[in-house]
């Protein structure tokens, strides 16, 4: 198939990863021994445990699409963020305290932004998925639209939560931003070997023993913008495992929580003040048929809310990994990183 095909309406499900169209919903489910049974799935998991996996059964190749009128992004000036500055500052030097008492080496620390959305017939998620394909491209990029299950996400996502491809199963954990690579501080490459531990752990509760491997370590990976340290974890996943031991053992993504994660989470809970709903959650594809899946973290990715009676609202994620080393006021500063372009792409349709 060539060429762009038209706009489809904007209350119809479907997905867009890879390079792919998915349409014609079968079914809906959040159980994930589905995704072991055939079928083209999209999956939307939230950070804070709602899994939607939808089957469709149409799929086809499908550029990404164009930027239409179906679009119109909420005011530049109306964005408010769950955590202000203040606040954010204040929870980095308590995370701080958390690690000098011994109960966590790093915790990630996230603020949700929130804007309503000033036309509710121009919010197709998928004409935003279009925009950020213009002005922010991106590996893991895509839409799921599922209005009536309530989940309308576009991703630019540029992390790697779990690749399988039959039994090899990777994940590509991103610790360290700056603007060029000589932003990146040793703190950011020693937090980055610290989830990369973390992430072996994680898949070798579902891999087979002594075939984890670390292809990759602290590789500078080039985006719009912004550099990031990434590295690649792979493993064998054990005869007897599948998506539902995957998500057990793995979910939440190590690199979007902290080490060790069980205590990091309970630091999340008390510090954050907005569900992080599909952001730092997993989003992506799962084609059973061939044994293959790409499920990303759901960084850069922004997710619409109807509440009844009143305007839609546009919500996105940005947050920053918290060692012993962070400064409040820099660590405040690469969540403004991580969101000025994608915010403006949303509101103006320009990364400016």
């Amino acid at each position: 198939m060539s060429g762009r095909t038209a706009p489809l309406n904007p209350h119809q499900p479907m997905a867009r990863f890879a390079g792919r169209l998915a349409t014609g919903l079968r079914e809906v489910t959040d159980d994930p021994a589905a995704l072991e049974r055939g079928g083209f799935w999209a999956v939307a998991h939230d950070f804070e445990g709602r899994l939607t996996c939808a089957r469709f059964d149409d799929v086809r190749p499908d550029p990404a699409p164009p930027a239409t009128d179906r679009w119109q992004g909420p005011a530049p000036d109306v964005w408010r963020s769950s955590l202000d500055a203040g606040a954010y500052r204040a929870g980095v030097r308590r995370i701080r305290e958390h690690i000098a008492a011994g109960e966590v080496y790093q915790a990630n620390l996230c603020r949700v932004l929130s804007a309503p959305l000033p036309d509710p017939d121009r919010s197709d998620v998928d004409a935003l998925t279009g925009l950020l394909a213009a002005h922010n491209p991106a590996p893991y990029a895509g839409t799921i639209r599922l209005p009536e299950h309530g989940v309308e996400i576009a991703t630019a996502s540029p992390e790697l939560y779990l690749s399988r491809h039959g039994r090899t199963v990777r994940s590509g954990p991103i610790k360290g931003t700056g603007r060029t690579e000589a932003d990146l501080l040793d703190k950011d490459h020693a937090e980055n070997v610290m989830i990369v531990d973390l992430v072996r752990n994680d898949l070798g509760r579902v891999c087979d023993t002594g075939s984890i491997t670390v292809p990759d370590l602290c590789a500078v990976e080039k985006h719009p913008g912004l550099v990031h340290l990434v590295s690649l974890v792979e493993g064998r996943l054990r005869a007897n495992a599948g998506w539902t031991e995957l998500f057990d053992a793995t979910f939440p993504p190590g690199s979007v929580t902290g080490a060790p994660k069980s205590s990091a989470l309970r630091i999340i809970r008390a510090l954050e003040t907005a569900p992080r709903g599909p952001y730092c959650g997993a989003l992506g594809w799962v084609d059973a048929d061939r044994g293959e899946a790409e499920l990303a973290v759901g960084i850069r990715s922004f997710w619409i809310e109807r509440p009844a009676g009143a305007p839609p609202v546009l919500r996105f994620g940005t947050g920053a990994g918290i060692t012993w080393d962070s400064d409040p006021d820099r660590e405040w500063r690469e969540t403004e990183l991580k969101a000025a372009r994608l915010v403006a792409i949303a509101s103006s349709g320009t990364p400016h």
